[in-house]
Parts: structure tokens; C-alpha cells; sequence
């Protein structure tokens, strides 16, 4: 049975990929993968690749989709499809690293603080009184640190150029984007789809960078569409 990876992105965990395990359970073998440890990308996408046998489907959401692309790029003989949701494929940018830092700082500081500043931009604005949400997102960053969050924003810093290899991806590749998403546009998943050979274009309506969470239903039924039209569920 082909086992569908759930990636989640920078200071996130299993609760941002929750529905979409829970609806492919009954086809695929499900594993969330646990990325708070992680260094690199490149190292990450090892670590999932050495805890995991047999062929698979990576599924990241941001960050997570950047490991899923390494992941793709490390074992091409192993992973059979690849969901990319919010993510992007740049190297970095000029200046990144200064906006990056001062966010680390943030977070040692006080996580709370993090979570206050860094999350709002991140949600569809007409989301930003949803206090529900804002609270579920929350408790999700508390639960990771600084330490944790220090790791993965410089892993990111130090991220691959996935744009120098995604003609080499030819797996089928499911591209989710959101309409108010203003960190990862729909145009940088055009980009992405453009440089593949076998991409789709799912656009999520009314959601920003956490499509996944913001829109769960819409979500999952975009991915499990496509997981069965491509893969016929987990034994296709």
C-alpha cells in the first residue's frame, strides 16, 4: 500500500494535515510526519524518507511542501506524487534573512508574541476575528519553542533552490493555492506548475497561508479528488 506523508510547515504539527488523515485513512497508509527536530530541509526530507518504506505520496504544506519537493528530488523512485499546498520553490531573497532574524528574536522573547504577530498575516483577512481559529493556531505555536522555531527558520534561510530542479520532478504533482494567501501567491504555484511535467492547479476560495486549516473541508475534498483520479485510492 502506497503510505500518504503528511508534512506540516514551519512551527506547525499534525493538527494542520488532521482531516486529510483522517479521510485517506480507509485507502492509504497514513504517516504524520514530526519535522520539530529538523536542521535542513534537505536533512528532513532524509529523516521522512528513512522512517518510511515503500512508495509514497508526500503531501507539505509551506514549508513542509519545500521538504516534499526534496523529498521528490532525493528518491524519485519512491515517491509517486507530490500535494504542495501554500508553498513556494525560491531560493533565498535578498534581505530575507534580517526579517527572518528579527522573527527568532520575537520568538525567544516570548512565543506568544510570535504567535500574536505572525499568524494574522498568514489567515485570509476577512478570518482575522475568527477568534476560534486564532485560538486553535495558537495553541498550535505554543506547543512548538523558540529553540524549535529557531531550527526551522534556518533551515528555511538555508533552504535548496527547488526552482533548479523541478524539471527533473515527474511524478504527478497537485498544487494547492488560496486566494488571499499573500505570502505564497497563486502565481508562485503558476511558477511552480509551469516548471513540472504532470502539475494541477486547485484553487481554495477564501483562505490565506493556512488553506489546510482556514478551509479544511475544501481542502481534503481537493486532495482526495485528486488522490483518487491519479492513484485510484492507496493501491493504484
Amino acid at each position: 500500500m502506497t503510505t500518504l506523508v503528511l508534512i506540516p510547515g514551519l512551527i506547525s504539527d499534525a493538527v494542520v494535515w488532521q482531516p486529510v488523515a483522517d479521510a485517506a485513512a480507509g485507502s492509504f497508509a497514513v504517516y504524520q510526519a514530526d519535522v520539530s527536530e529538523g536542521t535542513s530541509i534537505t536533512g528532513m526530507a532524509e529523516t521522512i524518507l528513512a522512517e518510511t518504506d515503500g512508495p509514497l505520496i508526500a503531501v507539505g504544506h509551506s514549508m513542509g511542501g519545500r521538504i516534499a519537493m526534496e523529498m521528490a528530488r532525493i528518491a524519485p523512485e519512491r515517491v509517486r506524487g507530490v500535494v504542495l499546498a501554500n508553498t513556494g520553490h525560491h531560493p533565498k531573497r535578498e534581505g530575507e534573512e534580517t526579517k527572518r532574524q528579527a522573527m527568532i528574536d520575537l520568538g525567544h522573547e516570548s512565543m506568544a508574541k510570535l504567535a500574536e504577530t505572525w499568524l494574522p498575516p498568514m489567515l485570509d483577512p476577512a478570518r482575522a476575528g475568527d477568534k476560534a481559529l486564532m485560538a486553535d493556531l495558537t495553541a498550535m505555536v505554543l506547543r512548538a519553542d523558540a529553540d524549535q522555531h529557531e531550527r526551522q527558520i534556518r533551515a528555511l534561510i538555508g533552504r535548496p533552490n527547488a526552482s533548479a530542479y523541478l524539471n527533473d520532478i515527474t511524478c504527478p504533482v497537485l498544487l494547492i493555492a488560496a486566494r488571499q494567501d499573500g505570502w505564497s501567491p497563486i502565481a508562485q504555484h503558476e511558477e511552480i506548475g509551469a516548471a513540472v511535467k504532470d502539475s494541477e492547479l486547485a484553487i481554495i476560495e477564501n483562505a490565506g497561508h493556512f488553506a489546510p486549516v482556514e478551509r479544511p473541508a475544501e481542502t481534503t475534498a481537493a486532495i482526495m479528488e485528486w488522490l483518487d483520479r491519479r492513484f485510484g485510492g492507496g493501491n493504484g
